[in-house]
C-alpha cells in the first residue's frame, strides 16, 4: 500500500509538471517584426513592445542620459540588405544591435555589431559601428505601446520611426544604391532584352541622367509604339528637359493611344497639363 501511495503521488507530481510546462501566459512585453522593402533590398527590424501601463516612460522608467535597449528583453535588431547611410554613417549590409540613449530634446543613436547581448549586458563600445544624435519631439497623442515604423519610404530614402508615450524619433536611412544601379542599367544596355523603359523610369523618378532616360524609353517605343504610359513617361522626361517639340508631341502621343481605353481621362489631364506647361 505504502509503495502504491508513492507511485500515486509521484504519478500526480508528473501531471502537476506537465500542466505547468504547458501553461501558455501572454508577454507583458510581446515580441514584433516588421519587414519593408526599401530600395533594392529590405530593412528588418526585430523588438520588444512594452506598454506603458500607466507609467511614466522617458525621464522615469527609462532615465535621461542611460543606454537603453530600444524596447524590452533582448536588445533590439536591425537588418539591412545592402550598405545604406543611417543617420548618416554608411553602415554595411548585415544585422546589427540598435542601442539608443534618450535625452529630454536629443537622443543619441547607436549601432553596435553585437547580437548576443541580453538587453545593455555585455555592451561593448568597441563594436559600434556608429554613433549619432537625433532630435525629438513631443505628439500630442498618447502612445501606449513602444512602436517602431518605417515611413516616408522613397526610392532611395526612408525613416525609422520609434514611438513611445509622448516622444516621437526619427532615424533617418538612405540607400548607398544610385552609383551601383547606375553601373548596373549601363552594364544592361548591351543585353538585348534590356528593360529600357524600367531604366527611363528609375532615372526619371530619382531626377538623374535625364538624357539617358529619355535615350531609354525611345528605344523602348522603338520595340512597342502602342503603350500611351511610355508616350507619357517621355513627355515627362522631356519636358524636365525643356524638350519643348519631343515633350509636345509625346504627350500627344499618349492621348491618342489612350482613346478608348479606361484611361483616356487620366491621361488626356496629364498630358494636356505637359503641353500647357509650354505656353
Amino acid at each position: 500500500m505504502k509503495y502504491l501511495s508513492l507511485a500515486l503521488l509521484f504519478m500526480f507530481g508528473m501531471i502537476l509538471n506537465t500542466n505547468a510546462q504547458e501553461l501558455n501566459l501572454p508577454a507583458l512585453s510581446p515580441t514584433a517584426k516588421i519587414t519593408q522593402q526599401f530600395s533594392t533590398s529590405e530593412i528588418a527590424i526585430d523588438y520588444s513592445r512594452p506598454s506603458a501601463r500607466g507609467r511614466k516612460i522617458f525621464g522615469d522608467l527609462v532615465p535621461y542620459g542611460t543606454m537603453w535597449r530600444t524596447g524590452a528583453n533582448a536588445a533590439t535588431k536591425i537588418s539591412i540588405g545592402e550598405d545604406a547611410y543611417i543617420g548618416g554613417s554608411l553602415i554595411k549590409a548585415g544585422q546589427y544591435s540598435l542601442y539608443t540613449i534618450p535625452g529630454a530634446t536629443e537622443w543619441t543613436i547607436i549601432i553596435n555589431k553585437s547580437l548576443k547581448n541580453w538587453g545593455n549586458s555585455n555592451y561593448s563600445a568597441d563594436e559600434d559601428v556608429a554613433r549619432f544624435t537625433v532630435k525629438s519631439k513631443k505628439i500630442n497623442n498618447m502612445i501606449e505601446t513602444f512602436t517602431i515604423g518605417i515611413s516616408d519610404i522613397t526610392y532611395n530614402s526612408c525613416n525609422i520611426v520609434l514611438k513611445w508615450e509622448h516622444t516621437k524619433v526619427i532615424i533617418p536611412v538612405k540607400a548607398n544604391s544610385e552609383e551601383r544601379i547606375a553601373k548596373e542599367i549601363e552594364t544592361a544596355v548591351e543585353h538585348p532584352a534590356i528593360p529600357y523603359y524600367q531604366a527611363a523610369r528609375y532615372y526619371n523618378t530619382v531626377d538623374k541622367n535625364l538624357d539617358k532616360a529619355l535615350e531609354y524609353i525611345t528605344k523602348a517605343l522603338e520595340q512597342r509604339d502602342d503603350a500611351f504610359w511610355m508616350w507619357n513617361l517621355k513627355a515627362q522626361i522631356a519636358q524636365k528637359l525643356n524638350k519643348k517639340d519631343i515633350a509636345i508631341a509625346a504627350a500627344q502621343k499618349a492621348m491618342d493611344v489612350s482613346k478608348g481605353s479606361s484611361y483616356e481621362a487620366e491621361q488626356k489631364k496629364a498630358n494636356e497639363k505637359i503641353i500647357n506647361s509650354f505656353k
